[in-house]
């Protein structure tokens, strides 16, 4: 099965790296982007829609039909957030463009990156939000629903939007991996969306050892 790709958040790091993977496989046949600016990227696979509002759909919906495959890599620091403003950033963007998404493609796997250490019932309000989207995300009528939780994630060489803290901390991700830590390379989050959309998986919310196992299948 060739994959009709929608996915967001192509001028982030995951995003971009996603992105990256999706037009070099074989397996995707299309990549369409939503994003409020250009990612600036030309390629055959490649569509774009610029569009500033997540949050208002009506003008562009027509368009979300005919794709089997959403991988949702948009998201926002809860860094200075309060509550009610991070939950309308995750939460209900998520939902609105996910329920969007499930009333014109049936058949579509939705693939979320979400983060370690999630909980709808933990202690962390950015946790508590994530939880919340997890769980309603697999209430909605798609083919399947995958939550990816990433921790450290190691960078793909060469893309533009490596956030800062992996241009200049980098060289910790070695010694975070000699004492056991997990790190998950931008690249195998990639593969494992595409491998998820598909052949499946066994768990609807991946850890950092999941997403590394399916990324190799």
């Amino acid at each position: 099965m060739k994959l009709k790709v929608i996915l967001t958040g192509a001028t982030g790091m995951v995003g971009e790296g996603v992105l990256h993977e999706c037009l070099q496989h074989d397996g995707v046949e299309e990549v369409l982007v939503i994003t409020r600016k250009s990612c600036g990227i030309i390629h055959p696979k490649l569509k774009e829609i610029i569009h500033p509002d997540f949050q208002q759909l009506a003008t562009i919906e027509d368009r979300l039909t005919g794709y089997n495959a959403c991988f949702f890599c948009l998201g926002v620091s809860s860094v200075g957030m309060k509550e009610p403003e991070y939950y309308k950033l995750t939460y209900l963007l998520t939902m609105n463009f996910a329920t969007t998404l499930a009333g014109r493609n049936p058949g579509m796997t939705f693939c979320y990156i979400s983060g370690a250490g999630t909980n709808e019932n933990g202690k962390l309000m950015w946790a508590r939000v994530k939880g919340k989207t997890e769980n309603d995300l697999m209430k909605l009528p798609f083919k399947a629903v995958y939550n990816f939780r990433p921790g450290i994630i190691g960078p793909t060489k060469g893309l533009k939007n490596t956030l800062s803290f992996y241009k200049y901390l980098g060289w910790l991700i070695p010694v975070i991996q000699l004492f056991g830590g997990t790190v998950v390379k931008l690249r195998e989050i990639g593969l494992a969306m595409i491998n998820a959309a598909t052949r499946g998986y066994e768990k609807n919310i991946l850890e950092a050892k999941d997403i590394i196992a399916l990324s190799k299948k």
